[in-house]
């Protein structure tokens, strides 16, 4: 089934490859149940194959497994790989559903299975999208910000740019747009303002403001309308951050009541919204059977291309879940802090590895022990360094 907003195409194949359906259907429950149950009747045993597991295609994998068809996932790079082993060049909802159909029946190695999504699995791929969605906007509006700041004094920037997100700056851009309103504020009066957002920094904060607005005496055309803009942008920005915190609240609670919630966060560098992508991505872990294919969705498996004696090597491949990918990534940073995890990182340095390599190397890594943490049921243990080194 080729899933769309408003209407699928749905093309149905015997295992010889007989069609036996092809025609497009509403995007609709009772459509849906009388086909799956038509083709029941007939057939016996039917699977469904979609192209995508979420948004528009959550109904039609609901609808499936409600009158006992069997369903699976043919990821979309998957499709569009084999579609172009089939003659023609057209790009319509009808062929894209025959090549998903013919590929599960003649390569079913190339499907993925999908497990049954329970409410809290559901509400927390729900909630972490959103917040994805946010940090994206955070992500946007910080830089619009430090931009607008550089045009006008590039050495105000340099003080408030790297912090542009903490509570503090962006009340100070809030209530002074402009170079020109901070130098009016008094010194003592802006650190009485920043200590409770800041009490550790607001001294050393304001002492670097005023020397940067010391070393621009020009105003930089634009700078007027920028002091209209500034505190309007930080506005947005404190609104962005404060949903992210309160999202952050509700994704904690309801990661709380999954069973998987504490050996997930056992392994170090795994939080909050770390915890519920690898919880929402994998699972349990049983789909996976083993720690090499779970590494495979991920992403995070080195390809090995090699011809003849001209190209060799090992690279990082370009599919996988980038959900899974990037969570592991940043619980691969997060997780320096551990001792085998240092040295493991550390051991690739010297090897002559870059900081993005090996880290990815590690992410590899703790691939392995989250796959055996979740096939046995067991908690993170953390081995003394000298065993480590052992064992290596």
């Amino acid at each position: 089934m080729d899933v769309g907003k408003g209407d699928h195409h749905a093309h149905g194949l015997t295992p010889a490859g007989k069609t036996v359906h092809d025609k497009k259907l509403p995007n609709s429950e009772p459509k849906l149940r009388a086909l799956f149950t038509k083709l029941q009747a007939k057939f016996g045993t039917v699977l469904l194959i979609v192209d995508q597991v979420a948004n528009i295609g959550a109904l039609p994998i609901a609808v499936a497994r409600d009158v006992g068809c069997e369903v699976a996932y043919l990821p979309g790079l998957a499709m569009r790989r084999a579609a172009d082993l089939y003659p023609g060049e057209a790009k319509t909802d009808a062929r894209d559903a025959f090549v998903i159909a013919d590929t599960a029946r003649s390569m079913p190695h190339t499907l993925r299975s999908i497990e049954t999504t329970d409410e809290t699995s559901a509400e927390l791929a729900m909630l972490a999208g959103f917040d994805d969605d946010l940090a994206g906007e955070a992500t946007r509006i910080s830089n619009r910000l430090r931009g607008l700041l550089t045009q006008i004094h590039p050495s105000l920037e340099r003080v408030l740019g790297p912090r542009v997100q903490h509570p503090a700056v962006l009340w100070l851009l809030e209530r002074y747009g402009s170079p020109a309103q901070l130098r009016k504020a008094r010194r003592r009066q802006l650190t009485d303002r920043l200590r409770p957002l800041a009490p550790r920094m607001a001294e050393r904060l304001v002492t670097d403001i005023l020397a940067a607005l010391d070393e621009q005496t020009v105003v930089v055309p634009g700078t007027a309308a920028a002091a209209t803009i500034v505190p309007s942008l930080a506005r947005q920005l404190s609104a962005v951050l404060d949903q992210r915190r309160t999202l952050e609240a509700q994704i904690k609670d309801l990661l709380e009541t999954h069973p998987l919630s504490q050996l997930l966060m056992s392994l170090p560098g795994v939080g909050i919204r770390t915890g519920a992508t690898l919880l929402v991505t994998i699972g349990d872990g049983s789909t996976f059977a083993t720690a090499g294919h779970l590494a495979s969705y991920a992403g995070l498996a080195p390809v090995t291309r090699t011809s003849g004696t001209s190209i060799k090597g090992e690279h990082a491949p370009h599919r996988g879940n980038r959900q899974l990918k990037r969570a592991m990534f940043l619980s691969a940073f997060a997780a320096l802090h551990d001792p085998i995890s240092r040295t493991y990182y550390d051991r690739q340095r010297t090897a002559g590895k870059t900081h993005t390599q090996a880290l990815l190397r590690l992410a590899r890594r703790r691939i392995d022990v989250l796959f055996a943490m979740l096939r046995n049921g067991t908690f993170y243990e953390s081995r003394p360094p000298r065993a480590v080194a052992l064992a290596a």
